[in-house]
């Protein structure tokens, strides 16, 4: 089915300013043509992830007009005379790779990331995008909720399923309240393993008892959370750690890894200056997984199991579109738990 792109009178979207730390709302009466293999979506939610933030103060790494954001859902509303498998109606997301359809990551796949470096993001009341770049949204999720999955959604399904072959009555610790630690939370604890949560807040912690936590730690209390990981698995260790933090929590990761045992290597939140003792993890026989983000194939496996277990993602705070800006400051705060959304009613 033939539907044109010419029929939006107008669209919006924001861009970083030159100078960084601050968006500009930009209206355009015309839309990208529409190839032959392309969609045109109406994105009706967005949701930020960390990465966002680094993005917008890059202004050395990033082109100066960048829209931001890699994390959306919205409305199919046009496809090009070339696509079958998409009709107007349908409610999808894009992939944070679009290039990135399944198999092996390859360094082009980096490069079509969205919402970093020359590409824009979803942060627009419209995008084009290419057709197997896109998957179907769980019945069950609002707009809101599924705009929470592209990234912190496939990279906890990546790292505990698809290279963590995650397995039920398995350990998982995870660092800290934030998007993919709760992802994780919820689709690891809907598998049968057993989670503990790290963290500074105790009234985080007791919420993600509530979501399911086996254990929760509070690090500023329990500085060697390492040991006390270990404590809680009778000394053997845990099976599946999501490294999150970065430099300052790398080697407790390595500390509390069972024998056997994975690291998922994800955040960067106390830095990008890792320098850990490796050793301990021949003797262990453990392993390090790089986990960037993931592919269509795992955007649409998690869809699937989502929708099997109903799992619904935890949103902290929702802003209009206009308040985009404030969105932005409140993840800079380190205050919410779970996703900040966008929403564009």
């Amino acid at each position: 089915m033939n539907n044109s792109a010419h029929t939006i009178s107008h669209t919006r979207s924001f861009r970083f300013n030159a100078e960084g730390n601050s968006l500009r709302l930009h209206a355009q009466t015309s839309l990208p043509s529409l190839g032959e293999n392309q969609v045109l979506i109406q994105l009706a939610a967005y949701s930020l992830n960390y990465r966002d933030l680094l993005n917008m103060q890059d202004i050395n790494g990033r082109r100066a007009d960048l829209i931001p954001l890699s994390d959306a859902a919205g409305t199919v509303v046009a496809v090009g005379k070339a696509v079958s498998n998409w009709q107007p109606g349908d409610r999808v997301s894009p992939n944070f790779f679009p290039a990135w359809h399944d198999g092996v990551f390859a360094p082009h796949h980096l490069a079509s990331a969205l919402g970093g470096g020359q590409v824009d993001g979803v942060l627009a009341e419209h995008v084009v995008l290419d057709a197997d770049a896109i998957a179907r949204i769980p019945a069950h999720l609002s707009f809101a909720q599924a705009a929470c999955l592209p990234c912190a959604g496939v990279t906890a399904w990546h790292a505990l399923f698809e290279r963590g072959q995650l397995q039920a009555g398995q350990t998982v610790l995870v660092q800290g309240t934030g998007g993919v630690a709760m992802m994780a939370l919820q689709l690891a604890t809907a598998h049968g393993a057993r989670v503990i949560v790290t963290s500074s807040s105790e009234e985080k912690l007791a919420r993600a008892r509530e979501l399911g936590a086996w254990h929760t730690i509070n690090y500023r209390q329990t500085p060697d959370w390492d040991l006390q990981a270990m404590a809680l698995t009778e000394g053997r260790g845990v099976d599946h750690i999501l490294e999150l933090g970065g430099a300052e929590t790398y080697q407790k990761s390595i500390s509390a890894v069972a024998f056997g045992g994975q690291i998922a290597q994800i955040g960067v939140l106390t830095g990008f200056n890792l320098a850990p003792n490796m050793l301990p993890l021949q003797f262990k026989n453990a392993s390090v997984n790089g986990i960037c983000v993931g592919s269509v194939a795992h955007l649409r496996a998690l869809n699937q199991f989502m929708e099997q277990h109903q799992i619904t993602p935890l949103i902290d705070k929702t802003f209009a579109f206009e308040d985009s800006a404030a969105a932005f400051e409140h993840l800079r705060s380190a205050a919410h738990m779970g996703k900040v959304v966008i929403q564009n009613s």
